[in-house]
């Protein structure tokens, strides 16, 4: 006899773990992360989604798939990574935008302890993994954090395309926790699965999928798995896989590279895993550079467009491949609608970037 419950309400909650969990967009996730948006956007969220927004200082009314993933999703991961997951969900279950408030300010607070220590451990495992010749990467240190391992794992990947692990010390005397991750073509669970099975005793357990896997290990036994995933590694990729391949969607004019472009693409989310942002290439001269963020990693550029005028573009973590004013550059770039103060402009999100000699 009881009311059936209106299951709309959730959505808000359906579309960020859709995006956040990195699940494919097919038509039908498609339709529940875009209603679910729309209930964002229209202020319907519950408090502990629009008390997260408000901390991360993004307005309702504009929220996008990549705000799930990128915004939302590490708040809340960040109490699980460091501390304990229950301040995350307390603040998703909070029915006051008093209590939702409180919570939030702890798990933005919690993100900004973890961006610290992913950022130094990023720096020690890129040092580490430098000068090695493998195709399977394995890294550890004694002093990393067994929470954060898997976000240092995948930034490696990112910089050398190669399958990463990476370790830290667990709870446990003398055991090591792996995260790892993997790139096209290496199941990374199918690939521990035939290391257990080829060096019995070697793993104490494993899990995970075709793109992420964890695993632990005794200490002692490191050095050996490292070969043996090595070796797995050779024995299923082959040159042409790690390669690395950005896919784009080509040039764009100097008629299309405007706000209105930027506006149309805005509408024709959300964007995400198997219906991916368009990206675009192209050629231009930079023009300035000014390092953002507190440690400086964040570079912004202002480039000149080929028919006259400029735009300003973000290089997230681009310190490293930083180009100097004067220079000519070929990058990969998806567009965005910049919104500050109640005005727009066009933005570039820098992807890949290159010299151009």
């Amino acid at each position: 006899g009881r009311a059936e419950p209106n299951l709309a309400e959730l959505l808000d909650l359906v579309a960020l773990g859709t995006v956040a969990d990195v699940v494919r967009l097919d038509r039908n996730n498609r339709i529940l992360v875009a209603q679910g948006l729309a209930r964002i956007r229209a202020g319907r969220a519950r408090p502990g989604l629009q008390a997260l927004l408000q901390a991360a200082g993004r307005v309702p009314g504009h929220v996008g798939s990549s705000d799930l993933g990128f915004v939302l999703g590490p708040r809340l991961n960040a109490a699980g990574r460091l501390e304990d997951m229950t301040v995350g969900i307390e603040c998703l279950l909070s029915a006051t935008p008093e209590a939702a408030q409180l919570l939030a300010g702890q798990l933005d607070a919690l993100n900004r302890e973890r961006r610290d220590i992913e950022a130094q451990m990023r720096d020690e495992a890129l040092e580490l993994a430098a000068g090695h010749g493998g195709v399977g990467i394995c890294l550890f240190d004694g002093g990393w954090h067994e929470g954060v391992v898997g976000l240092v794992a995948s930034r490696v990947k990112d910089r050398m395309h190669r399958p990463v692990f990476a370790f830290a010390r667990a709870n446990e005397d003398g055991v090591l926790k792996g995260s790892g991750r993997s790139i096209r073509g290496l199941h990374l669970r199918d690939a521990l699965a035939a290391v257990d099975a080829h060096h019995p005793g070697l793993i104490v357990r494993f899990g995970g999928h075709a793109m992420a896997a964890g695993l632990t290990l005794p200490e002692a036994n490191l050095d050996r798995f490292a070969a043996a995933f090595d070796a797995e590694c050779r024995g299923r990729l082959d040159a042409e896989a790690l390669e690395q391949v950005l896919e784009t969607d080509g040039e764009l004019d100097a008629a299309e590279l405007h706000l209105d472009t930027a506006r149309l693409l805005e509408q024709g989310g959300p964007w995400g895993q198997g219906f991916p942002e368009p990206r675009f290439e192209g050629h231009f001269r930079v023009l300035e550079t000014r390092a953002l963020g507190a440690d400086g990693r964040h570079i912004k550029y202002r480039l000149g467009l080929p028919g006259g005028g400029a735009v300003e573009a973000m290089d997230f973590n681009g310190v490293e491949r930083l180009v100097p004013a004067g220079c000519a550059v070929r990058l990969v770039y998806c567009i965005g609608v910049n919104r500050f103060r109640g005005l727009e402009g066009l933005e570039m999100r820098i992807e890949y970037l290159c010299e151009d000699r």
